[in-house]
């Protein structure tokens, strides 16, 4: 069977490999960041070379790998364009210093050597044609491109100029007049080490998806290019003569992004979802986020809307994570919804965050939309954490999930298709539900309480109420692990803030209960107030009571209603006054 891939790995001079240019240019494309050296990693590169050179060493100096693939005509750089760009430069500005010095057979000899590294030059008579540089820098967050190319071209900077190239190019210039000046018997020679004697270890791939590959196998010097910064490059390429507007919206967007807690990466993971919805695509399997929108030569991304579509998803993050109010659109200052989206945000996968942008974007201009979004998001709710509490499995409900992203498109009360679950079974499993549905469960229960307004605080820590470390002569009928199975059910856990839970560390409840009194989480104070003592039968009652509270919210949230939602019409609301008095009737054990 052929390979799929192929690489080209084979150890280079600084000179054999520069001079490849000549060839195939070096590139520095669209989706790469831009020069980013500063002075602390040029004074080392220099200083670790001028170490060499006095070293005498037979050795050679190993510099690093550079990883690219031919692209057309020219080699795009994946990896090493930092220390590529700073050669160059390097190169360049020791081209200069020959230029001033004396004639000599050395000064000759060097200068005919460098030139072929930095120029295309003529075959037969070896004269450089400064206007054809070897390399070129399309970085699109890049403002100094063209001032790269001018260096090289001229040796020149302007001396006001900030940019890394400028800034490092005349730092490399004093680098070299003080070498010559100090070492000077020396200067001749490590011209000559640099181009014969220092190695890079380049490795050519066949495909930009190998080198990328690779990258990310190699690169432990910080962030890895992301499949976003790919998609940047593609869709600037699109943009027309629309170039300076795409990057500043690209930036704004991004630093937006961000400030929402959402990656670019992350946006365009769940926007390949609302587009698959649109396709009606409902495969359970499919290709990395890269190679679907690959397809057709990025197609997806001529469209005007990518950019657009991007940032309205952005609102719901701005909701979920930074609970901002979006203006002119009601449903973000819906206490119902953000409570239900907060509970959302605990599920243990992405699964929920793909019909909710959806639902979203589709749906979000629509006049009865708070209405609508808050029943669809309790019903997603209902659904996936019933599926997960029998079946903790990441892949349960992918094709659910998806069959739903494509229902939702037809209409703002979508068919649900999952799986009915057994609520018998699932109130078995809610007593000790699986660990990565705790906090998600606490939250249903903590809005349950209609004196619960607002979120939960942002800081909050699962609390024991009979804490795990317990005396084990308090229970001498039970074994230590019958005992500690007890403390890890549902009805032993409240949400606790951290600072409270601190205090309390792991006393018992008679010393904690003054602290859950404290505490602005309405079901964790009213515990406080409510009982003077806690023990394993209090937590067989609250077993039944929050299985019965969960079922209850679920079943009216839409547990095993699939088919076509069929939202009833909202039941009355109390007032406060009833609400009051409902609490003090079921104090009273009347209701």
């Amino acid at each position: 069977m052929a390979d799929e891939t192929s690489i080209d790995v084979s150890k280079k001079s600084i000179a054999d490999l520069l001079s490849s240019g000549s060839k195939s240019r070096f590139l520095i494309p669209e989706y790469q960041r831009p020069y980013a050296w500063g002075a602390d990693q040029i004074n080392t590169l220099f200083d670790d070379l001028a170490e060499y050179v006095k070293a005498n060493l037979d050795s050679e100096y190993f510099l690093g790998c550079v990883v690219t693939y031919r692209n057309g005509k020219e080699q795009e750089v994946i990896d090493g364009q930092q220390r590529l760009t700073t050669l160059f430069l390097l190169l360049r500005a020791l081209y200069k210093k020959l230029e001033g010095m004396s004639d000599s057979k050395a000064r000759t000899n060097l200068m005919s050597r460098i030139a072929p590294t930095v120029w295309r030059t003529d075959q037969i008579t070896g004269d450089a044609d400064r206007s054809s540089t070897l390399i070129e820098s399309r970085a699109i967050d890049d403002d100094a491109n063209t001032t790269l190319k001018l260096i090289l071209e001229t040796g020149e900077t302007d001396p006001n100029a900030k940019d890394p190239y400028s800034l490092n190019y005349r730092l490399l210039e004093k680098r070299i007049n003080d070498y010559a000046a100090e070492e000077s018997l020396s200067f001749h020679l490590l011209i000559a080490k640099l181009l014969d004697n220092v190695i890079v270890l380049p490795i050519k791939a066949d495909s930009q998806d190998t080198a990328l590959m690779i990258f990310n196998t190699l690169n432990d010097r910080g962030l890895s290019l992301s499949d976003a910064d790919i998609f940047k490059a593609k869709m600037y390429k699109y943009a027309g003569d629309r170039h300076e507007e795409f990057v500043q919206t690209w930036q704004d967007l991004s630093a937006r992004a961000e400030h929402a807690g959402q990656s670019m990466q992350a946006l365009f993971y769940q926007y390949m979802y609302v587009l698959r919805a649109e396709e009606n695509d409902r495969k359970t399997t499919t290709s990395g986020l890269r190679k679907w929108f690959a397809e057709r030569e990025f197609q997806r991304f001529r469209s005007d809307r990518v950019l657009e579509d991007l940032d309205r998803i952005l609102n719901v993050w701005k909701v979920v994570i930074n609970h901002e109010s979006i203006e002119g659109e009601p449903w973000s200052d819906n206490e119902d919804i953000r409570q239900t989206l907060d509970i959302l945000m605990d599920y243990p996968n992405e699964f929920w965050k793909y019909p909710t942008v959806i639902y979203y974007l589709k749906h979000h201009g629509e006049n009865d939309f708070s209405e609508k979004f808050l029943p669809f998001l309790r019903h997603l709710t209902a659904a996936l954490v019933s599926r997960f509490t029998i079946s903790p499995a990441a892949n349960s409900v992918r094709q659910q999930v998806l069959n739903l992203d494509a229902e939702i498109l037809k209409s703002a009360e979508p068919r649900f298709d999952f799986k009915d679950v057994d609520t018998e079974e699932l109130a078995s499993k809610l007593h000790k539900p699986h660990y990565r549905l705790v906090r998600m469960l606490l939250k249903v229960i903590a809005y349950h309480d209609t004196e619960q307004h607002g979120l939960l605080p942002e800081h909050w820590e699962i609390e024991h109420i009979f804490p795990q470390k317990w005396d084990d002569m308090k229970f001498p009928s039970l074994s230590n692990d019958e005992v500690k199975a007890k403390l890890e059910h549902l009805g032993n856990k409240v949400p606790f803030e951290k600072n409270l839970n601190i205090r309390a560390s792991n006393g018992y409840f008679s010393k904690k209960s003054e602290l859950y009194k404290e505490s602005s989480i309405e079901v964790t104070r009213r515990l406080g107030v409510e009982h003077s003592d806690w023990n394993l039968d209090d937590i067989d009652t609250r077993d039944e009571q929050v299985t019965k509270l969960i079922l209850d919210e679920f079943k009216a949230w839409g547990l095993n209603r699939n088919g076509d939602q069929t939202n009833e019409p909202d039941k009355p609301q109390p007032t406060a006054e009833q609400a009051e008095q409902i609490r003090h009737f079921k104090e009273l054990g009347l209701i």
